[in-house]
């Protein structure tokens, strides 16, 4: 199967096939990454731009590890560093940019939509590293990647994704990516942070925090994301922790060999105790590192359609 997509922009647009091809190829990407020497020519003499409104360090430094283990140039641009502080939209920006040809732009920026707008005016491909409150689609994939690695197939698996549902990119990717996959999401959190309508999504939405850990496979927890928010959405950060928060005992009404994962940065303490996020059930670390796989799967196939062979030597 060759990989037809010109952009990554949401989950919403690939297939399950798509999906799966794009988790097969990052469990062979993954395997590049554990050598002495960590990198292959596949993308040499391709150049990505990364370009990154918000600041990020998972994502970012992922996209910038996953291009140059692929042999090809990256280039990281921030707001701040670039002739937007002067005034210069991100259209005119794009289009200096496409003056210079790059492969693929990756974009973060915090309006819904930036991404879908730039792949309509650029020739180069767009992958969108998180848009406003709307998608995270690369984060979506890195931990479809992890959960099939630790639980096996998705299909039947219930996924509890607790927190800020409505300011999170992130929790909707997900909830499109597993239900897509065939797995059972619930979804709790303060009713101020639950969205209307989210059950569209092809989701359910919890009572209570003992429902939504009832028997679950995996657990993601979600961060109080306070640059996004712009009223009281719960009390107080001592109440959110001991009502929203996951502790071990709470951890104990999900099935004993549950995941715990978190799309970080992590608030320890608040959302996610710190002897959960550092114990044997806790895969937070595993989504980093199949971060980079999963990015380098993008790259290749986005820019050789997977018709070119991975050279390994």
């Amino acid at each position: 199967m060759h990989f037809t997509q010109k952009d990554i922009l949401d989950i919403d647009s690939l297939s399950v096939e798509e999906i799966n091809l794009i988790l097969d190829a990052a469990g062979s990407m993954k395997e590049i990454s554990k050598r002495p020497v960590k990198k292959v020519p596949t993308l040499r003499g391709k150049t990505i731009v990364l370009y990154f409104y918000e600041p990020s360090t998972r994502t970012r430094t992922s996209f910038d590890i996953a291009a140059k283990r692929l042999s090809a140039d990256s280039i990281s641009l921030t707001a701040s560093g670039s002739s937007m502080v002067k005034g210069e939209t991100l259209i005119d920006t794009a289009r200096n940019l496409e003056a210079m040809s790059p492969d693929v732009v990756v974009l973060r920026h915090s309006s819904s939509g930036a991404p879908y707008m730039l792949s309509k005016i650029l020739r180069a491909s767009v992958i969108n590293a998180g848009d406003g409150t709307h998608a995270h689609p690369t984060q979506a994939l890195l931990d479809m990647m992890t959960v099939r690695e630790k639980k096996g197939p998705i299909e039947n698996l219930k996924i509890a994704i607790i927190g800020d549902i409505t300011h999170s990119r992130v929790a909707r990717s997900d909830c499109i990516g597993f239900t897509k996959m065939g797995a059972r999401v619930v979804l709790y959190g303060p009713p101020t942070l639950i969205p209307p309508g989210i059950e569209s999504l092809g989701v359910s939405v919890a009572a209570g925090m003992d429902e939504a850990l009832d028997g679950a496979d995996v657990v993601m927890m979600l961060r109080i994301q306070k640059e996004r928010q712009k009223g009281f959405f719960f009390p107080t950060e001592r109440e959110y922790a001991r009502v929203y928060g996951l502790n071990a005992k709470k951890l104990g009404l999900a099935k004993p060999d549950a995941v715990v994962m978190h799309p970080g940065p992590i608030n320890r303490g608040l959302e996610i105790a710190p002897d959960v996020a550092d114990g044997p059930h806790a895969i937070i670390l595993d989504q980093v590192e199949n971060g980079v796989a999963v990015r380098m799967a993008i790259l290749y196939l986005i820019v050789t359609g997977g018709s070119r062979h991975v050279d390994t030597d």
